[in-house]
């Protein structure tokens, strides 16, 4: 189970310091198997200015850039990045640097005959997204030297707790919060949403299909239908919350199911209504069948796993 510190005093209004949280945790049964502080691996990576970013004089498709960073040093870098310009603030990292999202270790070199000594980074090279088209373009207001990790709000800690078959109650940061403010460390907020009543019918029913042996797998299941949504990509701060236990942010839609299944412990899933035929039945699957996931690989079931699915 992973969470963040800013996460977890959603939940918890505490004055007490990440270390004894993680102690008290492991005391609880629940053993802190890492904190993981992200900016301490982006220590290195602060927002610099391209003073200038010329046509390379040996290659079409790369600009020789003299970027100035806070100390008033200013570095030629040989840059590939279609949006490289004169005037931007980008992301500097200085040779010597591990890259995350590539596993290299930055090097002085020289690039088809110019020398070049650091990297304007992408959001790839970064680990932040798969993007890889141009390197991080931030806003002109930006100040040179702001850590990276300020900038993208990734300054907060990540804990991993290894929680027990018998503390489902902790598979979400508001049960956890719970635990907490029980053993006196803080006082828990009370975060319930106002109930939505109902005031349409829903389309679609739902079949819960299993055996004796099976039913614990699924004992209830709710449907609500949602009219005039519009699905685009979600919010910085919900991006950001989910990449940071490990997830891949999908859209609005699937982040907030996402993300209320992390913080409250209640796995919740969106369907397109438009695309359901029929009725759910909620089921163990049969020898064969396969999906089509959001990562776009296919993938094999068998009857040990737990399907949904229409007529």
């Amino acid at each position: 189970m992973k969470f963040t510190w800013s996460w977890l005093q959603d939940h918890l209004d505490t004055e007490e310091p990440l270390d004894v949280i993680a102690e008290r945790l492991s005391l609880n049964g629940f053993e802190v198997e890492g904190i993981d502080n992200p900016a301490e691996a982006l220590a290195a990576f602060k927002v610099a200015y391209v003073r200038s970013a010329e046509p390379h004089p040996n290659a079409d498709r790369l600009r020789v850039c003299m970027v100035e960073t806070d100390d008033g040093a200013v570095h030629q870098v040989v840059c590939g990045a279609p949006n490289a310009r004169t005037g931007m603030k980008g992301v500097f990292a200085p040779p010597n640097t591990h890259i995350p999202g590539t596993a290299l270790d930055l090097k002085p070199g020289v690039i088809r005959g110019v020398e070049s000594n650091g990297m304007l980074v992408s959001e790839r090279e970064m680990g932040l997204s798969d993007e890889h088209d141009g390197i991080i373009d931030l806003p002109e207001d930006t100040a040179i030297g702001t850590p990276l990790a300020d900038v993208l709000g990734l300054n907060d800690p990540v804990i991993d707790i290894a929680i027990t078959p018998n503390r489902g109650d902790a598979l979400g940061v508001a049960g956890v919060a719970r635990d907490l403010a029980a053993a006196d460390l803080g006082k828990r907020i009370d975060r319930r949403p106002e109930p939505v009543p109902g005031a349409y019918p829903c389309p679609v029913s739902v079949h819960l299909d299993f055996d004796l042996d099976t039913r614990k797998n699924c004992p209830a299941f709710g449907l609500r239908l949602v009219r005039g949504v519009k699905n685009r990509p979600s919010p910085d701060w919900l991006q950001r919350r989910l990449r940071a236990i490990g997830l891949r942010p999908i859209n609005t839609l699937v982040d907030i199911t996402n993300f209320v299944t992390f913080d409250r412990g209640r796995p919740l899933h969106v369907f397109d209504a438009a695309k359901v035929h029929g009725d759910l039945v909620v089921r163990m699957a049969r020898n064969g069948e396969e999906v089509v996931a959001l990562d776009g690989k296919t993938y094999r079931l068998d009857p040990t796993v737990t399907v949904i699915a229409d007529d």
